[in-house]
């Protein structure tokens, strides 16, 4: 069986602590040596990002730095597709670990499910207390929602995943990223993967870790990007393919409404008294695992989760929905006229 070439992408900017680590981890895989390559795309790193990028591929010629002067990640997942060499792409960021057969995984998943795009779980890894807290209320479906891709035992056919391992030829048919998105890129793809009738598939074999936010205010800032984003998907494709993405939206418009008419009707103090006991029950339940401590933690990061991603999405819905910033989605052409010199 012939071993497929690999590309690996990895956006990144500014990430002078991290970026040697995760390439000394990308050599590491035990796919063939000879069967990928890397390629780095920087936003115009003002620390030593770029330093370190051109000192390892010197030592190691299959990296290689790619300028990305748009600085966000669609576009810079853009220039690496169309410089690749490989057949699969497969996408990395800079704050995950990956196991040493990441790579390897990703594609016997591609050869054993006939996916278009594959991944595994967005596993969370802590190294701070507000992170352990935090990696609690998200394996909790209060925290996430009861999405597929953040169990490590869920395996199938699935809407999206983390990351994400593709076929080159299905940029061909449903069209590169999204130059303008600034989040949800990754789920916005998937949808018009899963459109046009293609699959994307979750393995519990494929193993990544990333560090989530350390505090309540970029974890705030965080989910109001991601309601913002996923607005703007819903605005474009003009479908979700569940309820779930809209539901804090739906939960911060209700309490909103139940706030303006309290004077009219009693039923304000219940609603409030109800969602606060579910989320402590639900917080006890997950923080236990994580360590008693962590409970009150756990209980106060899931409003912030909720209304964030719920104030977010109705920003995306007035910002979008007043002004579009999107076009038909540019598709990759033919491999001999592709590669960017």
């Amino acid at each position: 069986m012939t071993v497929p070439f690999v590309t690996i992408t990895m956006p990144c900017l500014n990430e002078e602590r991290f970026i040697e680590a995760c390439l000394t981890s990308v050599r590491r895989q035990d796919y063939p040596a000879d069967r990928y390559e890397v390629l780095v795309a920087d936003g115009g790193s003002t620390d030593a990002t770029r330093e370190i990028i051109l000192r390892m591929s010197k030592d190691d010629p299959r990296i290689q730095l790619v300028d990305n002067p748009e600085r966000i990640q669609s576009p810079a997942m853009n220039k690496m597709i169309r410089a690749a060499k490989g057949d699969v792409i497969v996408r990395m960021d800079v704050h995950c670990e990956y196991a040493d057969d990441y790579v390897r995984k990703c594609i016997e998943a591609l050869e054993r499910s006939g996916a278009d795009n594959v991944g595994g779980a967005q596993r969370s890894r802590a190294k701070t207390f507000f992170q352990r807290a935090l990696c609690a209320a998200l394996e909790s479906p209060l925290g996430v929602g009861g999405a597929k891709y953040r169990g490590a035992e869920h395996e199938g056919f699935v809407d999206t995943v983390f990351l994400g391992a593709f076929r080159r030829s299905v940029f061909e048919t449903v069209g590169l990223y999204d130059p303008h998105a600034i989040t949800n890129e990754d789920a916005e793809l998937n949808q018009r993967i899963l459109a046009a009738g293609g699959k994307v598939f979750l393995s519990r074999d494929v193993v990544v870790h990333y560090y989530p936010r350390g505090s309540f205010e970029s974890l705030a800032r965080q989910y109001f990007k991601y309601g913002r984003g996923r607005a703007r998907t819903l605005l474009k494709l003009r479908r979700f393919l569940s309820v779930r993405p809209a539901i804090p939206f739906l939960l911060v418009c209700g309490g909103a409404a139940m706030l303006a008419t309290s004077a009219v009707q009693p039923f304000t103090p219940l609603a409030f008294g109800g969602y606060a006991a579910a989320t402590l029950i639900e917080a006890v339940r997950v923080g236990s695992k994580a360590g008693v401590a962590t409970i009150p933690v756990v209980w106060a990061i899931f409003p912030v989760l909720h209304v964030s991603h719920g104030l977010g999405f109705a920003a995306g819905l007035a910002r979008y929905g007043l002004r579009p910033d999107w076009d038909a989605p540019e598709k990759l052409e033919a491999r001999s006229s592709v590669r960017e010199k």
